[in-house]
C-alpha cells in the first residue's frame, strides 16, 4: 500500500472550492446575459448581472489570497518550472496521456510530496492561473467600470472589443475546466482525485 501524502491544507481546499463555485456562478450567468433576449433568458437578466458581479469581485479577492499566499508558503514551489529539461518532460508527459494510460503503463511522474503537478499540469495551471485569470479580471474590471475603458481601439468601441475579449477568456477558461474535471477522474478511483480535495489527503 502507498503511503498517504498530505498535499492540500485547508487553506488550498478553501480557496479551490470557493473557486469553483464562483466560476460555476460566473459561467452561468454569463451565458444568460449572452444568449439573452426580449422574454427569454436562462436566468433573469438583472438577477444575472448582479450575481454576475458580485461573483466577479469575489474572484478577484480569492485571487489575490491565491497569488499571495502561494508567495509566502510552500505550495508555491508546485508553479515553479524547471529550468532544465522542462520541455522534454512535458512531451512525455503528453506522450503518456495520448497512448501510455490506455496501456496501463506507470506514470512518468508520479505525486510526491516535493512533485504534486505532473508537467503538463503545472504548465496548464500556470497558464490558466497566472495568465488567463488576470487577463479575464483585468477585462472584467473594464466592463464593470466603462469610463476607464478606452472608447475606441483600432477603430472599434473599446467597451465591445473587451467584452469580446472577456467572453474570449471565459471560453477558454471553460473548456480548460472540463479538462480538468475529466482528468480529476484519473486517479486510483473515479472519485479519489475528488475526496483529495475534500480531506487533503492523496
Amino acid at each position: 500500500m502507498k503511503e498517504k501524502i498530505y498535499l492540500y491544507p485547508v487553506w488550498v481546499r478553501v480557496w479551490h472550492w470557493l473557486n469553483a463555485l464562483l466560476f460555476l456562478l460566473l459561467v452561468a450567468t454569463g451565458l444568460s446575459m449572452q444568449y439573452a433576449s426580449q422574454g427569454s433568458h436562462l436566468i433573469p437578466f438583472k438577477f444575472s448581472v448582479t450575481v454576475h458581479n458580485i461573483s466577479g469581485i469575489i474572484l478577484i479577492v480569492n485571487f489575490l489570497f491565491f497569488a499571495f499566499a502561494n508567495s509566502f508558503t510552500w505550495n508555491g514551489k508546485y508553479y515553479k518550472i524547471p529550468r532544465k529539461g522542462y520541455a522534454k518532460m512535458l512531451w512525455k508527459q503528453i506522450l503518456y496521456y495520448s497512448w501510455g494510460i490506455f496501456k496501463k503503463e506507470a506514470k512518468p511522474f508520479p505525486i510526491t510530496q516535493e512533485r504534486k503537478f505532473n508537467p503538463l499540469q503545472q504548465f496548464s495551471y500556470i497558464i490558466a492561473m497566472y495568465i488567463l485569470i488576470p487577463l479575464i479580471i483585468i477585462s472584467g474590471v473594464g466592463l464593470l467600470f466603462p469610463e476607464i475603458t478606452l472608447t475606441v481601439l483600432f477603430g472599434k468601441s473599446g467597451i465591445w472589443l473587451t467584452d469580446l475579449f472577456h467572453q474570449f477568456l471565459g471560453f477558454f477558461l471553460t473548456i480548460f475546466w472540463l479538462i480538468h474535471l475529466y482528468f480529476c477522474t484519473i486517479g486510483k478511483t473515479a472519485t479519489s482525485n475528488f475526496k483529495s480535495m475534500v480531506d487533503g489527503w492523496h
